[in-house]
């Protein structure tokens, strides 16, 4: 008897490890999956967010939607773990960091700091981004006619959108100066305000920067810029957005225009936006997401979107705030709100 163990011993015990380690593959491949009451798999969405303001709320809301209408439902088959970064680039490399140990399906990945922290720490779990304004430079993807290996989205920067905000200020304002106030710690800030630059370049329209690093520097840099600049121009810098009240407040006080580059600040103060519903961004990337976790195509297969709609959208309230004038010829060129 102890013969036969000694003999046969070692191969079983060798046999039983090697299952063992098959098993604990199996395990870690579908980490993230398990089954619901229905015995359907549920996935899990690691959802990263650099920071809460209404346009990325807004990215995400249409992100569920595009789901939801994609047969995953919220508490059915697909559970979201929702992280804020609060804007700060290491929180948002510990939140991406943990999405890998905790082996999530997929990571939704609304703005740029969090989609590069996503793609940092993973090349395997597929990423889907939005609100992300310059992809290509961000180094998430080698162009917007093709997707990274395990990453793809929508941007958040229409083409013509900063061009036509410009030629606005140049050709229907009084301008001569513009004030332009931004994060310039975040790239997809410093890729527009590059292209208000070249824009600008095309106008008589002179630039006057003041740099934040914070939500709390925000109200002294837009007071910093007054009697320098004629209209202040806020792109879609996380940071300011984040704080826009904090500009409107400067702007309605001393009758400044205040032009943004989404449609979410209008309602909160801003005068005009040639944008886009966030809420369109976040659906477009839901698509995705559902293509992917449908198994119908990889993120490599997806190529990054644009926003497909562009609008003129004018506030008529703050217009009146900021002593603008409102003129018969943009009836035919915007919307208004109230």
């Amino acid at each position: 008897m102890k013969q036969t163990i000694k003999r046969f011993g070692v191969p079983i015990l060798f046999s039983i490890l090697v299952l063992s380690g098959c098993k604990g593959e199996e395990q870690s491949a579908t980490s993230g999956m398990k089954e619901n009451g229905k015995g359907e798999k549920t996935v899990t969405i690691g959802v990263t967010q650099i920071i809460q303001h209404p346009s990325l709320d807004a990215a995400f809301d249409g992100f569920k939607k595009a789901l939801e209408d994609g047969g995953f439902k919220e508490g059915e088959n697909v559970q979201y773990n929702i992280q804020n970064a609060q804007g700060d680039m290491n929180n948002s490399q510990t939140i991406a960091n943990n999405f890998v140990s905790d082996g999530v399906d997929l990571i939704f990945a609304n703005s740029t700091p969090s989609a590069q922290s996503a793609l940092n720490a993973t090349k395997d779990i597929p990423i889907v981004f939005t609100s992300v304004t310059d992809p290509v430079g961000a180094s998430l993807v080698p162009s917007m006619d093709q997707a990274g290996d395990n990453i793809t989205g929508t941007t958040d920067s229409h083409p013509d959108a900063i061009r036509k905000t410009i030629q606005f200020i140049d050709e229907q304002t009084e301008a001569k100066t513009v004030g332009l106030i931004y994060n310039a710690g975040e790239q997809n800030s410093l890729a527009q305000i590059e292209k208000v630059k070249e824009a600008a370049k095309q106008t008589d329209l002179k630039l006057v920067e003041a740099s934040v690093s914070t939500t709390a520097e925000v109200k002294q840099a837009a007071e910093s810029l007054v009697g320098k600049a004629d209209v202040f121009y806020i792109v879609t810098d996380n940071t300011v957005v984040s704080a826009i009240e904090s500009v409107v407040s400067v702007a309605n006080e001393k009758k400044i225009p205040v032009f943004t580059g989404e449609l979410d600040s209008l309602k909160r103060g801003c005068f005009a936006a040639y944008g886009f519903d966030y809420y369109d961004i976040g659906y477009q990337a839901g698509e995705m997401a559902v293509a992917i976790l449908k198994g119908e195509a990889k993120p490599a297969e997806i190529k990054p979107e644009y926003p497909k709609k562009l609008k003129l959208v004018i506030n008529k309230q703050a217009a009146e705030k900021q002593g603008i004038k409102l003129k018969p010829e943009w009836d035919q060129m915007a919307e208004y709100i109230e």
